[in-house]
């Protein structure tokens, strides 16, 4: 099971993680393709890639994450609303 939800619209996903979800499911990963991430809605929540400091999640915030680079979002207080792009 997923820590998320998300729907498939116009060539994109939109994938929400809502406030319940548990933090042993946020870990790290890496995707097999290359992303960009726009946030919709950030709820406190945090960014973290590879080797660099965890960054807070802002409403309009858009960031590039390269294929196989390990990465992971941290939990925040509110819900996180996202838009990727592959």
């Amino acid at each position: 099971m997923k820590p998320y939800t998300q729907t498939v619209k116009n060539g994109y996903i939109e994938r929400e993680f809502d406030t319940t979800v548990s933090i042993d499911e946020l870990v790290w990963h890496r995707d097999k393709l290359d992303r960009v991430v726009e946030v919709i809605i950030g709820g406190g929540w945090k960014f973290q890639m590879d080797n660099e400091l965890p960054k807070v999640l802002k409403e309009g915030d858009t960031l590039t994450i390269p294929k196989e680079t390990f990465h992971r979002v941290i939990k925040g207080d509110g819900k996180l609303k996202i838009k990727i792009n592959e």
